[in-house]
């Protein structure tokens, strides 16, 4: 599969399209049950009772907050399976078009797939569950992104570590499927391969063939070394998140999948421009790494910064002032902003003052780009459509308060990339 030329970049002062690289939807646990197959019931029946209780526990140790948010965004909250409530909430935010993830209360868990499928998926012993779970979400996610099939691109639930013949199976029935465009797979492999290995590369060659982009999302991470510690958790949950990258880039799987992408999401890109200069120093730069450039021969064809944009995406909400700042080092290509709704560590019910705050000091091709180009690229996106949406709704130029004369130096990259050049950075075999 041949990867599609880029979105020309205009510099005019029409709206901005601005994609949601990230979004969460999902039934109330119990809402699911007539998508889950019938065998299941019984098991359901009892992780909807655990939901519950999950629910008033968290209700007794976040009474002051749950009131609080719950209370000030009752409606908007319904949007995360209302499809009416959800476009105005995105027209109010000015987000033309979404990314849309499962788990829609990220707060007590009861929009959660069956059995945790979604953002828990890798926690779940049971292949049946797993599977079962999944697709319960995947049948109601078509039905949801049909609603207005421009705006909604789905990500369908994969537990590829369960089994590989039934994950392929499962890719390959959901290519073509109205408003699916990728899918979430298990953060973390736990007592299965690594995704590193060979073992899974039957499921990389279904997405690349299908054009379904790949997905690990924060959430999961190694809870039994954390207890109760709240802080180490949100500490270390990005290398969690993002570690399955490394595995893919490393094994060499984008040269032997052309067309595979990779989307690491919800985990800033903070991290992502230093890593880059030190794959990049590791493996290219000059003859003192030569005995390492050598031990990737027949892996990488090219510098492990230039697979970012082109296989590797990141979806980064909600980007910082100082991750836009860092925009051309972690990748201007591959970065793609997001608001997060309905959860509350995102942008939203803000969104509209972060775009204005956010961005004022990034020359309009770059915000382009981050907003919403760079995603449609990505996931193959409805411009034409997405355009006409965001002329009624979209954030401007003026309305961001940006220099309508600030332009990109054409050498951006390969200026905030400084160790290209220093360390003379090149294949070293």
């Amino acid at each position: 599969m041949t990867t599609p030329a880029k979105t020309p970049v205009g510099t005019g002062p029409e709206p901005y399209i601005v994609v949601s690289s990230d979004t969460h939807a999902g039934l109330q646990c119990e809402e699911y049950r007539p998508y889950l197959e019938s065998s299941l019931h019984e098991e359901f029946d009892a992780y909807v009772a655990e939901r519950h209780e999950h629910r008033r526990i968290q209700e007794e140790m976040n009474a002051e907050f749950l009131a609080e948010w719950e209370g000030d965004n009752a409606e908007g909250l319904l949007g995360a399976y209302d499809p009416d409530i959800r476009d105005k909430v995105l027209d109010a935010d000015g987000v033309a078009g979404e990314v849309i993830f499962a788990d829609g209360d990220a707060v007590t868990g009861q929009e959660s797939p069956p059995f945790g499928a979604g953002l828990s998926a890798g926690q779940i012993t049971d292949s049946r569950q797993a599977f079962g779970g999944a697709r319960a979400h995947n049948r109601w996610l078509e039905e949801f992104c049909a609603t207005n099939p421009v705006r909604r691109a789905g990500v369908a639930l994969v537990p590829i570590t369960h089994d590989v013949d039934e994950a392929v199976r499962e890719i390959e029935s959901l290519a073509g499927r109205p408003g699916i465009h990728g899918v979430m797979i298990p953060t973390m492999w736990h007592g299965f391969p690594p995704y590193g290995s060979d073992h899974y590369d039957r499921v990389w060659a279904a997405c690349a063939e299908t054009g379904l982009v790949v997905h690990t999302h924060s959430g999961e991470a190694d809870f039994d070394a954390y207890g109760e510690n709240v802080a180490m958790y949100i500490n270390e949950v990005p290398f969690w998140t993002h570690r399955p990258l490394w595995q893919l880039l490393f094994s060499g799987k984008f040269d032997r999948f052309p067309g595979l992408k990779y989307c690491v999401v919800e985990c800033g890109s903070y991290w992502l421009g230093d890593l880059l200069w030190k794959c990049d120093v590791n493996f290219g730069a000059s003859w003192k790494a030569k005995k390492m450039g050598s031990r990737m021969k027949g892996l990488l064809t090219k510098l492990p910064s230039e697979y970012v944009g082109d296989s590797i995406f990141i979806g980064a909400s909600t980007m910082s002032t100082e991750e836009i700042r860092r925009r051309h080092v972690n990748g201007i290509d591959a970065l793609m902003w997001g608001t997060d709704y309905p959860h509350p560590e995102g942008s939203w019910p803000n969104t509209v003052m972060r775009l204005e705050n956010d961005f004022r000091e990034a020359s309009i091709e770059d915000t382009r780009r981050l907003l919403g180009l760079n995603a449609i690229d990505c996931y193959g996106l409805d411009f034409d459509g997405l355009t006409a949406i965001a002329a009624d709704i979209g954030p401007t130029p003026e309305s961001l308060g940006q220099d309508p004369d600030l332009r990109t130096p054409p050498d951006a990259t390969r200026t905030a990339r400084w160790w290209l050049d220093e360390y003379d950075c090149s294949l070293q075999y």
